[in-house]
């Protein structure tokens, strides 16, 4: 491809801190599920940004709604003033999430600083100094919130004190053979009548879904046993939902897959549709035991808000989640015909529009196959597809698409990760373009 003026204007003007690139996408506008680059080229969009662009780009009800709110900018913060979209967000949240006792809510700009923020307050408000969580979790990427991940992005990354991780249950490469999941379970229990006592331990960070770890969905009925767990101990379970949830699994709420009321439920990424918004929904005793514990200036930026009101609304009033299932459950199938054409495929798994393609270099070994991961994200981007690869093992096609995904759109994705698939097992994709976006 020709070389961009605007990603070299990027690669000298803009932190190498701060990115993560597989290809060089220079992007200058959106529509709907399609990004549009320099030269006027539309690719077809399977990332939204890591799920943040939920309702795709430039969707009417997200622009009207910001800028409606920027012509009557209710200041600018919820730090010591309050302001109707805010408040109005939250009654929101509060609505449409299950639990008990008085709850409220914490708003903030990113799953990270929310993530952090419940891990601090939980430890803080039950005078228990310890957390658990799973290899491979991705809970962020500020101290606090790496502090309690397992990633092995990550490993450079000092971990909270008496943090106990345990391993999240992966059907398609069960710990021990057991696809269940209940060695884990046991593993844990063993650990609690020794070195990790429960009364210790403040709170469970679940993903329903883990999404950097590999798009894993979990066995059937261990999220549930491992909560029954906690409760009878007084460990209060966090549901970490910050790329899977408001809708993206065909359900408002992830979790509901797994039959499980978490104590703590965190949002952020596609509840600002494109905007900087995060959300925590939690019991009162745990989000209102201390004032100015974990605050900063633009937590609950009006504009912002607004922009989370109109994702909910639209969630609703356009049948959203209704069409993430159906184009969901559309798109898996299309994917695993996919992977009846092609050995590198081992696994392909997801709910509604939260999938995972796992590429090995053989399915009896299920070796992963991340150099050929890498080519087939790259020649997909050649071809009009934009998508990123996840895992532990940097081996797992992550499709995250906006949730207005048609039926047409999932064709067209599938027709070119086909041949993306092809060309790269074929040696068609050239080594050193790859190679230069390594280590980005």
């Amino acid at each position: 491809m020709p070389p961009s003026q605007l990603y070299e204007r990027d690669a000298a003007a803009l932190s190498r801190l701060q990115k993560l690139r597989f290809f060089p996408l220079a992007v200058t506008g959106g529509e709907g599920c399609y990004l549009i680059d320099e030269t006027g080229r539309r690719l077809l969009d399977f990332s939204a940004s890591w799920g943040a662009a939920s309702l795709g780009h430039g969707h009417p009800a997200f622009c009207n709604a910001v800028a409606r709110a920027c012509r009557e900018q209710a200041g600018a913060s919820t730090l010591s003033a309050a302001n109707r979209p805010a408040i109005e967000l939250a009654e929101a949240l509060l609505a449409r999430v299950p639990g008990d006792g008085a709850r409220r809510v914490w708003l903030g700009h990113s799953g990270s600083d929310a993530n952090e923020t419940v891990a601090r307050a939980v430890v803080a408000a039950t005078g228990r100094p310890r957390i658990l969580s799973f290899a491979g979790a991705y809970h962020g990427g500020t101290a606090g919130s790496m502090a309690i991940s397992a990633h092995s992005v990550q490993s450079h990354a000092e971990k909270a004190a008496g943090l106990e991780i345990i391993p999240y249950p992966n059907p398609y490469r069960p710990q021990g053979g057991d696809p269940a999941g209940q060695a884990i379970i046991d593993d844990l229990e063993t650990a609690f009548a020794g070195p990790c006592p429960p009364g210790e331990v403040a709170a469970l960070f679940i993903e329903p879904i883990q999404s950097d770890g590999g798009l894993i969905v979990p066995p059937t009925g261990f999220m549930a046993r491992l909560a029954d767990i906690c409760r009878a101990h007084g460990i209060l379970v966090v549901s970490d939902e910050v790329k899977v949830g408001l809708g993206r699994s065909g359900r408002f709420s992830c979790i509901e897959h797994e039959e499980v009321t978490p104590d703590i439920i965190v949002l952020g990424k596609g509840l600002g549709g494109g905007l900087p918004l995060s959300a925590v929904i939690g019991p009162a005793s745990i989000l209102d035991f201390a004032s100015s514990f974990a605050m900063q200036t633009l937590h609950g930026n009006p504009i912002c808000a607004h922009a989370g009101l109109a994702v909910l609304k639209t969630l609703d009033h356009d049948n959203l989640m209704a069409n993430v299932a159906e184009v969901g459950a559309y798109l898996m199938a299309r994917l695993a015909a996919l992977a009846r054409r092609h050995q590198a495929v081992g696994d392909v798994r997801g709910r509604g529009l939260a999938i995972g393609v796992e590429l090995v270099t053989d399915r009896e070994s299920k070796a992963p196959a991340a150099a050929l991961t890498a080519k087939v994200v790259y020649r997909a981007f050649e071809l009009g597809l934009v998508l990123y690869y996840v895992g532990m093992t940097s081996n797992v096609l992550e499709m995250t698409p906006p949730l207005i995904l048609s039926q047409a759109q999932a064709d067209e994705a599938v027709a070119i990760l086909d041949q993306a698939i092809g060309d790269a097992a074929a040696g068609r994709v050239s080594d050193a373009a790859v190679a230069a976006f390594e280590g980005w």
